[in-house]
């Protein structure tokens, strides 16, 4: 990696208007796919969340959004705002309990969290690749509360830029199915053992979609998925307390409300064994504090 420390001076933001091309490949292009179906979303009259600055950021980027991710909307771009509703409702929790503290979102992408739920006194710190903060530097306007740091998670050198005095939130939305799961658990770990009296909130494949993207199965005729190493079920939850003894609440953060076929489907997904146990899943863990 390059470097690891947010620039003291402010990127330079285009002037509004203009064009901001944008080349991510890999993984990385993965924050445009899913900026591309929160905007998509966010355009509906009756939408499940409300994004301005994702449609706003898609208008401004030169990218062939439609051509290389198809032409959006349906069960995706629902799916995708309902995960990033999941986050939000843990950040304005968490910010209503410790309205001063700092929110760490790991593998921040494109995600336009801050401008959905920030309350104007707390402390944002985004950890990205190089390539990723500097394009998210380009496009969105500075401000003195939200810094970036340019190295990947599983570095543990981002773990010096954070200030967890007045309560401290990590995030990693869209993040952890990409990681081997051996550094799933260690990045785990190494946030308990660093951060006692955190939360760590997390998404996570199933398992059998973990498989099928690794295999090159997840397709279509405009898109192929990265290969996702890291699957979980959501009946495997309890699993993760193994990953550090300072792990002291597991909790599973279902999604609310939908629209159409999801509105119905999802209170029937969470009573029903068999099909709870394959879907999607977004977790917080809680870290005890040190004795």
């Amino acid at each position: 990696m390059t470097a690891d420390r947010p620039s003291s001076s402010a990127p330079a933001v285009p002037p509004d208007g203009m064009p901001v091309r944008a080349e991510l490949d890999a993984v990385p292009e993965t924050a445009l796919w899913t900026l591309y179906h929160r905007a998509v979303e966010a355009r509906r009259p009756d939408s499940v969340l409300s994004d301005p600055m994702a449609v706003e950021l898609v208008d401004r980027l030169d990218f062939p959004f439609e051509e290389r991710f198809g032409p959006g909307g349906g069960l995706s771009a629902q799916l995708q705002a309902l995960r990033a509703a999941c986050f939000d409702r843990e950040v304005a929790d968490f910010l209503a309990r410790d309205p001063r503290g700092t929110v760490v979102c790991l593998g921040e992408g494109l995600e336009t969290q801050f401008w959905r739920v920030d309350n104007g006194r707390a402390r944002w710190l985004g950890v990205d690749l190089p390539e990723s903060v500097a394009l998210r530097e380009r496009l969105l306007p500075p401000d003195p509360r939200r810094r970036s740091v340019a190295c990947s998670a599983t570095d543990p050198r981002w773990m010096d830029e954070v200030d967890p005095a007045r309560g401290l939130l990590i995030t990693a939305e869209g993040l952890l199915m990409y990681l081997r799961p051996a550094e799933v658990r260690e990045l785990i770990a190494a946030c308990a053992e660093r951060f006692p009296g955190a939360t760590f909130v997390f998404d996570s494949v199933p398992r059998w979609f973990s498989r099928l993207t690794v295999r090159g199965k997840m397709r279509d005729r405009h898109y192929q998925a990265p290969p996702m190493p890291f699957g979980m079920d959501a009946d495997e939850q309890h699993k993760l307390a193994t990953a550090h003894p300072a792990i002291t609440e597991i909790r599973d953060v279902y999604p609310v409300g939908g629209r159409g076929v999801l509105r119905r489907l999802l209170p029937v997904a969470g009573r029903l064994p068999v099909l709870s146990a394959r879907r999607p899943s977004v977790v917080a863990l809680r870290f005890g504090t040190r004795r």
